[in-house]
């Protein structure tokens, strides 16, 4: 992950959130879920800077979309009891992977907070195609 690719990741999410009518922040991370790039819309909500880079971090360290998580983190599911902190159980979070087969493996991660669930999806899945095609 380097800057250069964050941020267009960043800016297809933003770019998808005014398709979307949504005001987000967004976040890219890399493999050890550290902050790379943020864009926060203006007029977007308080709480993105803590959850965008919350939904990358959880994507990068449980390697999976976050949208998978509530249903996991209920009691009795998988991942019940799932420490809060840096977690965020919210669809918005997507791990980035990079390989094939045997040797894939998780190098980074995007978050989007603002917009309703469906909403910050779009947008995190629109800041991944540009890792898919980069």
């Amino acid at each position: 992950m380097n800057l250069e690719l964050a941020l267009r990741m960043t800016e297809a999410a933003v770019k998808q959130a005014y398709r979307e009518g949504a005001t987000i922040s967004v976040a890219v991370v890399d493999e050890g879920g550290n902050l790379v790039s943020f864009q926060r819309m203006e007029g977007a909500a308080i709480s993105g800077p803590v959850l965008a880079p919350g939904k990358a971090y959880t994507a990068v360290a449980l390697r999976l979309a976050t949208s998978e998580l509530a249903g996991l983190a209920v009691p009795g599911g998988e991942l019940a009891g799932l420490p809060g902190g840096r977690y965020v159980c919210l669809g918005g979070g997507v791990p980035l992977w990079s390989g094939d087969g045997a040797r894939e493996r998780v190098v980074g991660g995007v978050g989007v907070s603002g917009g309703t669930i469906d909403q910050d999806v779009a947008c995190a899945e629109a800041a991944e195609s540009v890792w898919h095609t980069r």
